[in-house]
């Protein structure tokens, strides 16, 4: 028969069991995913490395995620969920259309450089044909309301008379989006072959500025119908 652990003497302190926050716990364990997957890809990111530095065991990663894959999809919808959130902050609907577009173009220019990772996760879901977010819901539905705000912001530039007519938000989410992702995905290409650090400080603000400048122009101009076609001035 075996024998029964001791009883605690009076006064002895017991150790209690460990218990986890599985909101802390799945918090953990995405920061850590994030890090990892930006950094080596989906193949050659390693659960034993995300589980080490969540400071969890590795079987938790899949009680929470079922699987490596389930585990990236949650990474990308963690990174839409975060600058949306972000951009709540902007209050875009209570500003100018002028400065609302400008807001907003300058947000999206600065998150990438204040979210590093955010361009080598899409880089590698896009090499993956966007297979991991092909059955998320969460990423659309995070992503029209600033959709149906830009809709908004146009249609109040229009009414005042600043704004050119039938401007499709989407067109413009995706231009607002690109013209500052193709600066921080291509910085290091750019950079060998016009000889510039694209990465300095001052050669960013001076691409922010241009980008605002870009984008607000393109709003407020209209050619008319003659420009629109390519026909003679």
């Amino acid at each position: 028969m075996a024998a029964s652990a001791p009883k605690p003497k009076a006064g002895e302190a017991v150790d209690a069991p460990v218990r986890r926050d599985p909101v802390q716990t799945q918090a953990n364990i995405l920061k850590a995913a994030t890090h990892e997957f930006a950094a080596y890809g989906f193949q050659g990111a390693r659960t034993d490395r995300i589980a080490l530095d969540a400071g969890i065991g590795k079987r938790m990663i899949f009680h929470y995620f079922d699987s490596k894959e389930g585990l990236f999809a949650a990474v990308l919808e963690g990174v839409y969920a975060r600058i949306r959130t972000a951009e709540e902050g902007l209050d875009l609907t209570n500003r100018s259309p002028v400065e609302a577009i400008a807001a907003l173009v300058g947000f999206s220019f600065d998150w990438y450089t204040r979210n590093p990772e955010f361009v080598p996760l899409l880089n590698e879901e896009n090499l993956h044909q966007g297979r991991h977010l092909r059955g998320s819901h969460r990423a659309k539905d995070l992503t029209m309301p600033l959709v149906d705000k830009l809709q908004d912001i146009l249609k109040r530039g229009e009414e005042e008379g600043v704004f050119r007519s039938g401007v499709d938000p989407v067109d413009l989410y995706i231009s607002i989006a690109a013209i500052g992702y193709f600066y921080f995905s291509n910085t290091y290409t750019l950079g060998r072959i016009f000889d510039r650090d694209f990465a300095k400080e001052e050669l960013i603000a001076k691409r922010r500025s241009h980008v605002i400048d870009m984008i607000s122009s393109y709003l407020m101009f209209d050619p008319g119908p003659e420009g629109r076609t390519g026909g003679a001035p």
